[in-house]
């Protein structure tokens, strides 16, 4: 008896997969199995039969086919474990993004799942404490603005009166609608997908050993694990700030009060959110940066976004950090912050949030038991099959060394499924689209001026103000931008950087022209629909060629 692991290019469809399936195992003695998501087949033949005659038979129908490297010896392969009678095995710590996306196509794939949660509540970080949320209470703060401050002179602005209790019933009503349906239900329904409360932490590079609150203790072993524990906030190493009590990201999206004073330590995406929504919702809000807003961004994004905050009445002292933290409890609760800065100032605020970032969770899981690697800052490293170094242990999401978006999250965890059940497929981000949902929101794609300098690529550039776009006179909101980044020599479109009211629905546009190595010329000569938002990266477009001044407002 042998087995081959095939690669067949040219399928189109799962029918194509159970044609050759039927096909081939009409033969006595002869076994494939064919998936067509992986493009993989698994052929085991217990009689005469050579390969290269079932091989052909497989051309015959029009396919291409590989026979890829495989050991006979190993014995841990899906094929090797369905000849011992039993599924493939999987164990999954955390109950996330990329370990629902994992033990979703593990299953699909025949393989039985064990995912295992220390905290009370499953789904992670997006649906509970990040993105659901935070979406929920950004998108409230901005009827509340609109209410205010829109530009419509015969609609009366009016001040709002905010409940802020009510909002957060509401936020959470729709948090743990979305958990129910997205994860529980999911458990529910699938008897292949097992879960087990408790911290999890590797015995050796084949068993996990998991202790629950009350110190009950079991040993997991698999055939295959994912490490898919997420990050947690980063807390500064600033004097004093221990032991008070300030807010993370988790504490800011379930307060029940609104701080009179918020004062936000950090620069980046979480902090612009928060504290421009807080702002909003009727805080006063100062912002520290150490750098410049967005400083790992286009420079030109950074600037603008500073000027629209300040304008709407944020604080903001860039270049500046914080030396020390006290906390005294006023006469009432909710006491007082000081925040002493480096530049010599004292803040007083009632509030103060953190957002410097998220480390991963690893710290508990005693990976050296296992021989995985982390980096300096204890990410796990993984290649772009989502493998460590170990040859059955993946790795997906926030822990490990790839951009923190749930949406890279997923699809890492979907990825690794494949390929531990037998697949080859890739995770490619080099046309990953980043997004930030202040208003305007930001949105990214490719490479920025610098980074394409960085790397010796001649190029070109145009950015247009949004005071050249239709739809954003007719809004009456024409605060941002559209910049694209071409190569030289090419013309091909290599990056992209919107700020814009709209610009998280804008950026795939910009992604597919990349993804497809569009020139500037093609991307400007195709069709966009007026009066829309998206039509910004057109007339961007148009601008290395002609000056969009002098064109009619939907020309061609």
């Amino acid at each position: 008896m042998w087995t081959r692991k095939l690669k067949i290019k040219g399928m189109t469809c799962a029918g194509c997969a159970s044609g050759i399936e039927k096909k081939i195992n009409a033969f006595d003695g002869v076994k494939i199995v064919v998936s067509y998501v992986e493009g993989i087949g698994w052929l085991t033949v217990s009689g005469s039969m050579a390969i290269e005659t079932l091989v052909g038979i497989i051309k015959e129908k029009g396919y291409q086919v590989t026979e890829l490297e495989f050991d006979n010896n190993v014995g841990s392969d899906p094929v090797s474990i369905s000849k011992q009678g039993r599924q493939l095995h999987v164990a999954i710590i955390g109950t996330g993004s990329a370990a629902f996306a994992c033990a979703i196509k593990a299953v699909e794939n025949a393989a039985k799942v064990t995912l295992i949660e220390r905290n009370s509540i499953i789904g992670g970080t997006c649906v509970n404490i990040g993105c659901v949320p935070s979406k929920i209470m950004i998108r409230a703060a901005h009827i509340v603005h609109l209410q205010k401050n829109h530009h419509f002179r015969g609609i009366k602005k009016i001040q709002p009166i905010i409940d802020r209790k009510r909002l957060l019933t509401q936020q959470q009503a729709r948090v743990d609608e979305l958990r129910a349906a997205k994860y529980e239900s999911i458990l529910e329904n699938n008897p292949n997908i097992n879960l087990v409360k408790g911290d999890a932490r590797f015995k050796n590079v084949n068993t996990l050993i998991v202790e629950s609150g009350g110190g009950d203790k079991v040993e997991i072993k698999a055939d295959r694990f994912l490490i898919a524990t997420g990050a947690s906030a980063s807390i500064p190493a600033i004097q004093g700030l221990s032991g008070t009590p300030y807010w993370t990201s988790t504490e800011a999206l379930q307060s029940e009060q609104l701080p009179e004073h918020l004062i936000v330590i950090g620069s980046s995406i979480i902090a612009l959110e928060l504290a421009q929504a807080y702002l909003r919702l009727g805080s006063k809000v100062t912002l520290l940066a150490r750098h410049s807003l967005l400083y790992r961004e286009d420079s030109d994004i950074g600037s603008e976004l500073y000027n629209i905050l300040v304008n709407e009445g944020m604080t903001i002292l860039e270049h500046t950090q914080t030396e020390t933290v006290s906390y005294k409890k006023g006469f009432f609760a909710s006491g007082k912050f000081s925040v002493k800065t480096t530049n010599g100032s004292v803040l007083k605020g009632d509030q103060l949030l953190i957002a410097t970032g998220r480390v991963p969770n690893t710290d508990s899981l005693e990976v050296e038991k296992a021989g995985i690697k982390l980096d300096k800052t204890g990410r796990i490293i993984i290649d772009d099959h989502m493998l460590t170094n170990v040859e059955h242990i993946y790795a997906a999401g926030d822990c490990t060394d790839q951009p923190q978006f749930v949406y890279v999250a997923a699809a890492g965890g979907t990825r690794a499924a494949i390929n531990m059940t037998g697949g080859d497929v890739v995770l490619d981000l080099t046309t990953m689209p980043a997004v930030m949902f202040t208003d305007p929101q930001m949105a990214t794609v490719g490479l920025t001026e610098n980074q394409a300098k960085q790397k010796h690529i001649n190029i070109d550039s145009r950015l247009l103000s949004l005071e050249n776009v239709p739809r954003a006179l007719a809004n009456f909101e024409t605060q941002g931008f559209v910049k694209l980044v071409i190569e030289g020599s090419t013309r091909r479109l290599i990056g992209a950087q919107i700020l814009a009211p709209d610009a998280g629905e804008m950026i795939q546009t910009a992604a597919l022209a990349i993804r497809h190595q569009m020139t500037i010329e093609e991307l400007a000569g195709q069709l966009f629909p007026y009066l829309t938002m998206v039509e910004a990266i057109k007339l961007c477009a148009q601008t290395f060629n002609k000056d969009v001044k002098e064109l009619s407002c939907c020309a061609g």
